[in-house]
């Protein structure tokens, strides 16, 4: 437990870290290095009188002693005295202790002292409150064991010199304006704290020179101040010095009362707003006068009542409008409750499109009108409506047309909105990653926005639309959450490009309707119904000025096209379109009448234009110069387009039908069909042999399952070698002294799946045997190391691909033949399906007059 005492005994209190005691001051210390402690102990707590004085420094602690200390400008070093460096024990180490003392400082009497606990360390701390009594000087300075003495002489005046400097009529004048400073500094204190009582009777009691010095010591003025007061000795540089202090002091009281009183002021001025604002609509409706149009919140309070909420949503809307009200426009949550209630107020609650009764036929005929071929899908529509007219509340199943691009996704989902009589919502997904987005942002949350799915019900203004969430297979999810988790809780009808990124438990709440890519025929079909009418009038045009024969179109479809929907033909058929408006505004132009041409006025024209009849007949008079006659006439003629205006628009053809034929023309390429997201495409396959030492080397941005089946036909290649008569001898190693490299072409495509394996063996076998793999066979399966073909999927997308390429001969899984009744029977009619069980029976069907080398093995 702390002990403490009251002594009179004396300290000298020296400047020290910022810190200075002026005299009547009073001011705590707590003392925690050893020669202050031992300065403690010895000068106070013993009550020695020695005629000496200990010097003390301010804010004392284990460092306040370091070596070299300099405080200010206003310190100096008592280089006439004793030397003041020492060579002792600090802390239990030895440092020289070099200190420049100031040379005044302020004598002070101990008030109270208390000593703290003892500690392990044997470490004790004095704390000490002094009182400043006057001024010294330091004539002399020694050490006595750990801590400094010093004689002093006092700086301070007599009472005599005192009452000399009294009758100066400067030092009169200097102390009425410093009463008079300190007196309104009272005050100002007084009307803030409550305690000047105290502070107006020292300043009638205490002496001006004095009360100066306790005046400064209360403010918070910089070291160099506090120096400059200790180092004033004429009281008529204390007091004007302490004039100035006050002065400034009552200035910035004053400047941070202003401030408040503004600040304040506002505050009031909001308060008070407010309680007019409730004033006049209690006036107003004491009056009958409801006219609020100025009024937001009485605005959407009656927004709110004409909506038409359900009732849960009712009484939360109520319970949100009721805390708006309580609200201050500058309180941070009135803007997101206005906002929220807004949306709640614009939502289409009660608002439903008007569903006409629903007509299978005409729904089928309309089908039939914006769509050509997609018989399956049509068909699965239809029942989809059939079973909405037998019973309108069920539940039915989420659609999600599934296929590549162009071939009719979000047009299908706009025919069955037509055909509900519903609206028609699309809202595109891709690349949505964050989950607020499908959700909406929480209200806390600065500049929180609904969701996709309530900004577009409040778009479309019906509660009922049918809702396309386009792309849903391009959503991804990362530290801003799942989208798809979202998306579980709307019925929708969705497209994507593929099923794989759609999460699980998303897709298996949904029903895949697969849309594969067109045939060039029904290409052909909807290029005339569809296309060719959209682009004429897309661009100003119609067919009395540009005329597109089916003949040309086919040479779009062959020759610039390939892919499986129809956005390239229909941009290609822009291209023609903008060539052609082009011509026509160039020779657009009004026929100037000659000067010879007079109005003809007929009584029996006139008649019957009065009549409401059409005249079928022009009549040009004589004076017309018969060459404007003809460019304006020349203008109605329609602009057909022709060959050469194809190449010249479209530039030269893209593709021909000698492609493959070329590219498979050396022994070691094969042809094969793979699926990709935008269709079928077919794949070749290179190999060749180099001088090397057995390896195989794969290129093409391939898989890793692809890479695989590269292995696995090898294998099986050198494995059956000698069997297919590729060695003549057992001992002969097929990969002796040489590499195979084997190539996909388009390096830049990403390339992956199993399907790529019996290519990969024909490839290989024509590689080894110099034999050219037919120009007219595609194929594709999967290979087993045993020689087995497995069936692969998407067989209609690849047999189409390859009906475009222009293949003939197609090499297929045998138990992959139940696939081709999806394939148009016009695909299947142009080309031979050739089924294979086995790898020996694909390499009989890939190459000229069969494979004489097979030999029959058993599995």
């Amino acid at each position: 437990m702390a002990e403490s005492v009251d002594l009179p005994s004396r300290l000298a209190i020296l400047p020290f870290r910022n810190k200075v005691l002026l005299p009547g001051a009073i001011i705590r210390i707590r003392c925690t290095s050893p020669s202050s402690v031992k300065l403690v102990e010895q000068e106070l707590w013993q009550r020695e009188e020695k005629g000496l004085i200990g010097i003390l420094p301010v804010r004392d602690s284990a460092e306040a002693s370091s070596a070299g200390s300099t405080l200010s400008p206003g310190e100096r070093s008592l280089k006439n005295q004793e030397e003041t460096s020492d060579s002792h024990k600090l802390n239990g180490k030895n440092q020289q202790e070099v200190i420049h003392w100031h040379s005044r400082g302020v004598a002070a009497r101990a008030l109270h002292l208390s000593r703290g606990v003892e500690k392990p360390s044997g470490r004790v701390t004095y704390i000490v409150v002094l009182e400043g009594l006057c001024r010294f000087s330091v004539q002399d300075l020694s050490t006595r064991g750990t801590y400094y003495t010093a004689r002093i002489t006092q700086l301070d005046m007599t009472k005599a010199d005192m009452d000399q400097v009294e009758q100066d009529p400067e030092f009169v004048m200097l102390s009425r304006q410093f009463k008079a400073m300190a007196m309104e500094l009272i005050s100002v204190l007084e009307q803030k704290q409550k305690t000047g009582g105290r502070t107006k009777v020292l300043l009638e009691t205490v002496p001006v020179h004095k009360l100066a010095d306790i005046f400064v010591a209360s403010f918070e003025i910089s070291f160099e101040e506090q120096l400059s007061m200790l180092d004033s000795v004429d009281v008529k540089v204390r007091l004007s010095k302490a004039t100035e202090l006050v002065d400034r002091h009552l200035q910035s009281i004053r400047v941070a009362e202003k401030i408040t009183q503004k600040v304040e002021g506002q505050l009031s001025k909001s308060q008070k707003e407010f309680l007019l604002r409730q004033q006049m609509r209690a006036i107003k409706e004491e009056l009958g006068d409801n006219d609020d149009e100025d009024d937001d919140v009485a605005t959407l309070e009656r927004k709110i009542k004409d909506a038409g909420m359900p009732p849960n949503i009712w009484k939360h809307a109520q319970r949100e409008l009721r805390r708006l009200k309580k609200m201050q426009p500058q309180q941070p949550g009135y803007n997101s409750s206005r906002v929220y209630l807004d949306l709640l107020a614009d939502l289409p609650w009660q608002k439903v499109s008007e569903e006409r009764e629903l007509d299978l036929k005409a729904a089928k005929e309309r089908l039939d009108s914006d769509h050509y071929g997609l018989v399956k899908i049509k068909q699965r529509i239809i029942e989809y409506l059939a079973v909405r007219k037998l019973k309108p509340d069920a539940r039915g199943p989420v659609l999600c047309f599934v296929g590549p691009p162009g071939v009719g996704k979000t047009s299908l989902a706009s025919s069955i909105a037509t055909a509900l009589g519903r609206k028609f919502l699309r809202i595109s997904l891709g690349g949505v990653k964050d989950e607020a987005d499908i959700r909406g942002h929480r209200r806390t949350y600065i500049g929180s926005m609904p969701g996709r799915l309530i900004d577009g019900l409040k778009r479309v203004g019906v509660c009922n639309p049918v809702m396309l969430l386009d792309e849903i297979d391009k959503t991804g999810s990362d530290v801003r959450g799942d989208p798809a988790s979202a998306l579980l809780e709307v019925i929708f009808v969705a497209t994507a490009n593929r099923v794989q990124p759609i999460p699980p438990a998303l897709l298996d709440r949904m029903e895949v309707i697969e849309l594969p890519g067109y045939t060039p025929e029904e290409k052909l079909n909807i290029a005339m119904r569809h296309l060719i009418p959209r682009v004429l009038d897309q661009h100003g045009l119609n067919f009395d000025f540009l005329q597109v024969p089916e003949a040309m179109v086919k040479l779009i479809i062959e020759r610039y096209t390939r892919e499986a929907g129809v956005r390239n033909l229909e941009r290609n058929l822009a291209a023609i379109a903008r060539a052609a408006a082009v011509r026509v505004a160039e020779q657009e132009h009004a026929v100037p009448l000659s000067k010879d041409v007079r109005h003809i006025a007929s009584p029996l024209l006139e008649s019957r234009l009065a009549d409401g009849a059409e005249v079928e007949m022009e009549i040009i008079p004589m004076g017309v110069n018969n060459h404007d006659i003809s460019q304006a006439l020349r203008i109605s003629s329609p602009l057909v387009v022709d060959e050469a205006m194809l190449e010249k628009v479209l530039g030269p053809p893209r593709y021909d039908d000698r492609e493959t034929a070329d590219r498979v023309a050396t022994p070691g390429i094969s042809v094969g069909l793979v699926w990709t997201a935008f269709g079928g495409e077919v794949q070749f396959v290179e190999a060749t042999a180099m001088v090397g030492k057995g390896d195989l080397h794969l290129t093409g941005q391939l898989g890793e399952v692809i890479k695989e089946s590269a292995q696995i036909a090898m294998t099986w290649v050198r494995a059956r070698a000698t069997e297919l008569k590729l060695v003549t001898t057992v001992e002969t190693n097929l990969l002796e002294g040489r590499d195979i490299h084997i190539h996909f072409p388009a390096g830049a495509v990403p390339k992956d799946g199993p399907s790529a394996g019996v290519t990969l063996v024909t490839s290989l076998v024509s590689l080894f045997s110099q034999r050219k793999v037919r120009s007219d066979t595609a194929m594709t399966g999967e290979m087993t190391l045993r020689g087995l073909v497995l069936p692969v999927g998407g067989i209609k997308d690849k047999v189409l691909a390859a009906h475009r390429y222009g293949i003939k001969r197609v090499i297929m899984p045998e138990r992959n033949l139940k696939d081709l009744v999806e394939v148009p029977s016009a695909v299947l009619s142009s080309l031979e399906i050739l089924p294979a069980k086995r790898m020996e029976d694909v390499l009989e069907h890939a190459f000229e007059g069969g494979c004489p080398w097979r030999q029959h093995s058993k599995l």
